[in-house]
């Protein structure tokens, strides 16, 4: 796909929703992992049975509980459960996932990832509109091994909303590829990649998850962030997610995914407008 979309129509929970379960299927068709019987098992009776306890313990009526009901329908109709396991469950299940890694701190992927973005050299500026609104923002840094050692050649993918808090390829009126890239560091692991600083954004709310977070008063809103997948040969690929300092809703991200280690500090540009960030990345052996 390489057709531009410039028809300029409203982002909804629907359509962001049915794109990012179309995404998920394909690549969980792909290289879905076999099923353990006894693990599956023992997990799905855990959480049935963690359920039956939530029941007993607040007395709930048949009259919530097919409102319950009701509700789940409507999340599978939406097509909203990857955005309700990526915002409420997919934080936890890192956190399993990387306990024991030494290097740099990873974080949740989110439902808006897209494999296959456009490969770029060491120095690079995303894919963007020539009128592309927001500050201009340079990011830099350099990927090591746990051992200090740098990593030539490593890939820096990195996806991020636009000035407006849209993705491309889940939102109408983007490019393709818009704000995607693939960067592959120099021969001492470094990069430099140039873009603009991502706005703040509400998960969609015209949905089931928006009602989910209407009724139980609570905000939508993640802080800013660059979204990135660190990887180099004979090492760990590293999910992760970068914020900014002082940013809003980084003190109480909806997804739970800010980690102290994750924020970033922007300084100005000494020759250019905008800003810039330095982080590097330290990645375990595989």
């Amino acid at each position: 796909m390489t057709d531009i979309i410039t028809t300029q129509a409203t982002a909804t929970a629907a359509a962001s929703g049915a794109a990012a379960t179309e995404r998920f299927r394909t690549r969980q068709s792909e290289d879905a992992p076999a099923a353990d019987t006894k693990r599956v098992d023992t997990l799905a009776t855990e959480l049935i049975t963690a359920v039956h306890d939530i029941v007993r313990r607040h007395q709930v009526t048949y009259a919530e509980y097919d409102v319950l009901k009701s509700w789940l329908i409507q999340v599978g109709e939406d097509g909203e459960w990857p955005l309700f396991l990526d915002v409420w469950v997919e934080h936890v299940i890192e956190e399993v996932a990387s306990e024991n890694r030494a290097g740099s701190k990873g974080t949740i992927e989110g439902p808006y990832y897209v494999p296959g973005a456009p490969r770029f050299p060491a120095d690079a500026t995303l894919p963007m509109r020539d009128d592309e609104e927001g500050a201009p923002l340079l990011f830099q840094g350099q990927v090591t091994s746990v051992d200090g050692s740098p990593l030539a050649g490593a890939t820096i993918e990195i996806w991020h909303a636009d000035n407006d808090g849209y993705y491309a390829q889940f939102a109408p009126g983007l490019p393709e590829w818009n704000l995607r890239g693939h960067v592959t560091a120099d021969d001492q692991g470094n990069f430099k990649i140039r873009t603009i600083e991502p706005a703040p954004y509400q998960i969609p709310t015209d949905g089931s998850c928006g009602n989910l977070i209407a009724a139980a008063g609570w905000h939508a809103w993640r802080p800013a962030h660059l979204h990135l997948k660190v990887s180099a040969p004979g090492h760990q690929l590293i999910t992760t997610q970068l914020y900014f300092q002082g940013g809003q809703y980084v003190e109480d991200d909806i997804a739970s995914a800010v980690k102290p280690e994750l924020i970033l500090a922007p300084a100005p540009v000494a020759d250019g407008d905008g800003n810039q960030v330095t982080y590097d990345f330290v990645l375990d052996k595989a």
